[in-house]
């Protein structure tokens, strides 16, 4: 464990994890994204992501949600707009030709269909069993709409240990909206402050800490942390620093 506060808090009565990024391995996509668009896999993987979620703070702030679409969709135009910008100009100026609609629509098809099945960090199982074995209840609170989040979980075979799968597609609103974390204490039936939310995202930690819960951020990349004079309450290196919590 990196850090934890010196007064620790009460220990929390169930926890609920983030799903893009903590549970499932984003940039695992990399590898295909690779073989797709030689030189460009990695760069390509990591602008999907950031404009994923930069669309999901788009359409939740702008016209009081009135341009909403459910995560799926933001997740293929994040992927339209990241080809165009990084692989169609490398692959035009390498062809000295335009990159082919059909390839790219097939690339497409190919990348989505891997985000619905991303690898899973390989401690889940073992946590979620441990903390399931403590009785404790635990859940996904994640911007994926549903759909995607029951081919994730089955995919990756933690159905029977998770009690909640809980999607803010049903308040079309996306973390970090006050609304999306409070969908955790409604699941729950629990105050903000007896839930652990865990989350390897950096900008989630923080809003989760803002709203009232306690805090893990997995920094499993050794990354900084927000600078906006708010930490969470501990910081790990990978989910099974979860168990801390509870010694």
């Amino acid at each position: 464990m990196d850090k934890s506060l010196s007064s620790r808090p009460t220990a929390p009565r169930a926890v609920l994890f983030d799903a893009y990024g903590t549970l499932f391995d984003v940039y695992s996509v990399a590898l295909l994204a690779e073989q797709l668009f030689p030189g460009h896999g990695q760069a390509l993987s990591v602008l999907w992501r950031d404009k994923q979620i930069e669309y999901t703070r788009l359409v939740t702030t702008s016209n009081h949600g009135a341009h909403y679409l459910p995560f799926w969709q933001l997740t293929e135009a994040a992927l339209q707009f990241a080809i165009k910008k990084i692989a169609a100009p490398a692959i035009f100026q390498s062809s000295g030709g335009p990159l082919n609609t059909e390839n790219t629509a097939q690339a497409v098809r190919q990348l989505m269909n891997q985000y619905r099945h991303l690898s899973a960090f390989p401690e889940n199982t073992e946590v979620l069993q441990a903390l399931k074995t403590k009785g404790l209840p635990t859940g996904i609170l994640s911007n994926g709409d549903p759909a995607m989040l029951d081919v994730a979980v089955k995919s990756a075979g933690l159905g029977e240990l998770l009690n909640h799968v809980i999607s803010v597609d049903s308040i079309r609103k996306y973390k970090t909206h006050p609304d999306a974390y409070a969908l955790g204490c409604q699941a729950t039936g629990l105050q903000a402050s007896q839930i652990l939310f865990v989350s390897s995202n950096s900008w989630d930690a923080l809003a989760a800490t803002w709203f009232g819960y306690q805090t893990l951020w997995v920094n499993r990349a050794g990354q900084p942390f927000e600078e906006l004079g708010t930490q969470p309450t501990r910081v790990g290196t990978s989910l099974r620093d979860v168990l801390s919590f509870f010694h």
